[in-house]
C-alpha cells in the first residue's frame, strides 16, 4: 500500500455535498490527494484519491475528477464535467459544461473546451484488448475546442488551434490552424479570424 490521505490548502470553500477523497475501486499505488489553496468546489463535486491538483481549482455542480490525474493551477471545470483517470490538465485550462475527458488525455495550459466536448480514447471499442492501447487526445496550449465537438483517440491538436463547433476530429490538427466539419478539415489560420460583433479586429492574438 502506498501513501494515503487528503491535503486541502487553505483558504478553500466547499459546498455541502462535496466529496474530497473518494476511494477508487481500481488498485493504485498512491492513494494520497493534494488540492492546492483557493479551491472553490460546488455541490455534487467528487474528487477521487490519488490525484494532484494545483491552486484555485473551481468546479461547477456535479463535477467528477477521477484518480491518477494531474491538474495545474487555476483550472475551471464547469457543471457535469467528468475527468476520467490518468489525465493531465495544464494550468488555466477551462472546461465548460458537460465535457467528458477520457482516460489518458492531455490538455495544455490555457486551453478552452466549450460545452459538450467529448475526448475519446478507445480506437476499437468492445475489443478484449482495448485497454492495452487506450490513449486519449492531446490538446495543445491555448487551443479552443468548439461546443459539441468529438475528438478521437490519439489525435493531437496543436497549440493555439481552433476547432469549430460540432466537429469530429479524426486526425492531427497543426498549431494555429482553424478546422471544422465531419470529419474536420483545416480551413485556414486562427490568426485570420475576425470579431463578428465588431468590438475588436480579431478575437485572438496574432
Amino acid at each position: 500500500m502506498g501513501r494515503t490521505g487528503v491535503r486541502i490548502g487553505k483558504p478553500c470553500k466547499l459546498d455541502r455535498g462535496v466529496i474530497v477523497g473518494y476511494k477508487p475501486d481500481r488498485d493504485i499505488a498512491d492513494l494520497s490527494l493534494a488540492v492546492g489553496p483557493g479551491a472553490r468546489l460546488r455541490s455534487g463535486t467528487v474528487i477521487y484519491l490519488g490525484s494532484t491538483i494545483g491552486r484555485e481549482l473551481e468546479t461547477g455542480h456535479g463535477v467528477v475528477v477521477r484518480e491518477e490525474c494531474e491538474l495545474g493551477d487555476g483550472v475551471w471545470l464547469w457543471s457535469n464535467t467528468v475527468v476520467d483517470y490518468g489525465c493531465v490538465i495544464g494550468s488555466g485550462a477551462r472546461l465548460h459544461t458537460g465535457v467528458y475527458v477520457a482516460q489518458y488525455s492531455r490538455i495544455g495550459e490555457g486551453a478552452f473546451l466549450a460545452p459538450g466536448v467529448k475526448l475519446l480514447n478507445d480506437p476499437h471499442p468492445g475489443c478484449a484488448l482495448s485497454r492495452e492501447c487506450m490513449k486519449g487526445p492531446t490538446i495543445g496550449r491555448n487551443a479552443v475546442i468548439g461546443g459539441g465537438s468529438v475528438i478521437l483517440p490519439m489525435v493531437h491538436i496543436g497549440n493555439g488551434a481552433f476547432i469549430g463547433a460540432g466537429s469530429v476530429v479524426t486526425r492531427d490538427i497543426p498549431a494555429g490552424a482553424i478546422a471544422w466539419g465531419v470529419p474536420a478539415r483545416v480551413r485556414g489560420r486562427k490568426a485570420s479570424l475576425r470579431c463578428s460583433s465588431g468590438h475588436m479586429a480579431s478575437p485572438y492574438k496574432k
